[in-house]
């Protein structure tokens, strides 16, 4: 064959892929993502594995497609696993439908085994779609952070979701999805700073990201941090929790579960599917940090959806936990 004639046919072939809902596509490619962000509207198509959960018809949590039938959040959304109540969309941008998202429902929900719902560690949750979904340049998966990532302190990434842009302070319509260039805070570092905290442990399955008045807030749980390394887009984090005094409060950072902790678990679960896992490597340290030695109190935090109200001893702390 003409060599003319070879590269029309793989022309034809990669043309073909589009719509396909094999794993041909590479994972954490966003075609339609070219520029850098650090701030508010998302660009239409910016993040296409961004999901939208929806629970008896609205919006409670973000996800992350990381294969064509599963889709992954943290455990804490999962309220009930009655898969009839579950939908999710994929593709979508705003609160009102657009030609380029799919609504698809479940098959069925698997939560981490050792989730703890008052320590919210291991804070993770993988649902299986009802079908498949076609890849296209609005719907691809990201990639996974591998066992060995390293993010080290000020590591850049973005958190993205439709949730609060502050505290008690709904995303105003048309609820665009939003999106926040924030830095990773070292592990040292965000434990000592929640070390104030009565019944919070930063634990090795967490990673911390944010700064002041740049974070995630309630409703944007389960949503991804994710960080870019070359080309490619891989996910670091699912959005777990944070202090609910004020969202992206001074000296907090949002934590995230590490998603590099659970590669195995989320091989053993897919039912052999392939899925994308890069290792992300960093510049910089994350060395020891030097806790302040006198201890203050804080009201609560946040884990973005069901509030539950704690008292312990004479402080006043108020817990949002599932």
């Amino acid at each position: 064959m003409e060599l003319s004639g070879i590269l029309l046919n793989f022309i034809a072939m990669m043309l073909s892929m589009e719509g396909s809902n094999a794993q041909t596509y590479d994972c954490g490619v966003a075609p339609l993502n070219t520029r850098i962000v650090g701030g508010t509207d998302a660009p239409v198509g910016n993040w296409p594995w961004q999901v939208s959960v929806h629970y008896n018809g609205g919006h409670i949590c973000g996800g992350t497609l990381i294969h064509s039938q599963w889709v992954m959040t943290a455990a804490h959304c999962i309220i009930s696993t009655n898969i009839t109540r579950w939908t999710l969309y994929l593709g979508r941008e705003t609160s009102v439908a657009n030609a380029n998202e799919v609504r698809v429902g479940i098959q069925f929900i698997i939560v981490h085994p050792k989730y703890n719902d008052t320590l919210l560690n291991n804070d993770i949750s993988l649902m299986k779609l009802s079908q498949p979904v076609n890849f296209t340049q609005y719907i691809r998966p990201v990639c996974l952070a591998s066992k060995g990532s390293v993010f080290h302190n000020a590591t850049t990434c973005w958190a993205t979701g439709w949730g609060n842009i502050g505290k008690n302070l709904s995303l105003p319509a048309p609820q665009k999805l939003q999106e926040v260039e924030i830095p990773v805070v070292g592990n040292s570092q965000c434990s000592c700073q929640y070390k104030t905290v009565r019944g919070v442990t930063i634990t090795p399955q967490m990673i911390c990201a944010g700064r002041t008045s740049k974070g995630t807030c309630q409703g944007d749980s389960g949503g991804p941090l994710q960080c870019k390394q070359g080309s490619v887009w891989v996910q670091a984090g699912i959005t777990s929790f944070g202090m609910s005094l004020a969202c992206a409060s001074e000296g907090f950072p949002e934590v995230y579960s590490r998603v590099s902790e659970f590669n195995t678990w989320v091989t053993e679960n897919m039912e052999g599917a392939t899925i994308g896992f890069v290792t992300f490597s960093s510049n910089g340290t994350d060395g020891s940090f030097t806790c302040s030695s006198s201890a203050t109190f804080h009201f609560s935090f946040y884990s973005s959806f069901i509030i539950v109200f704690t008292t312990l001893i004479s402080n006043f702390l108020t817990l949002i936990v599932t």
